[in-house]
């Protein structure tokens, strides 16, 4: 797993930690490098679970975004939202 120059994960909560180790599984089975291009930093919408350490986006570039969706959301469970937004897979941990 990569990381983009300047995205910091030491601040991230257990629950999307966990979920790193899911990411990497799944895009390694499709011969790709995962890439954590956000984390806290940068601007998301007011309220959004980046803030709250609860949310990484994962560079989609290249990949059967649907096939990937649908094992990401299989592996990490109802508590996880999984979803795409443009250039990038956002993936959250929302037990609610």
């Amino acid at each position: 797993m990569l990381l983009k120059m300047g995205v910091d994960i030491s601040r991230l909560e257990r629950p999307i930690r966990r979920a790193l180790n899911h990411i990497e599984k799944v895009f390694q089975k499709y011969g790709k490098e995962a890439v954590i291009t956000s984390t806290y930093e940068g601007n998301h919408s007011p309220g959004s679970l980046h803030y709250a350490n609860l949310a990484v986006d994962v560079r989609s570039k290249d990949l059967s975004d649907k096939e990937v969706l649908q094992e990401l959301r299989n592996l990490l469970g109802r508590a996880y939202d999984v979803v795409l937004e443009g250039d990038h897979i956002h993936v959250e941990y929302d037990s609610e």
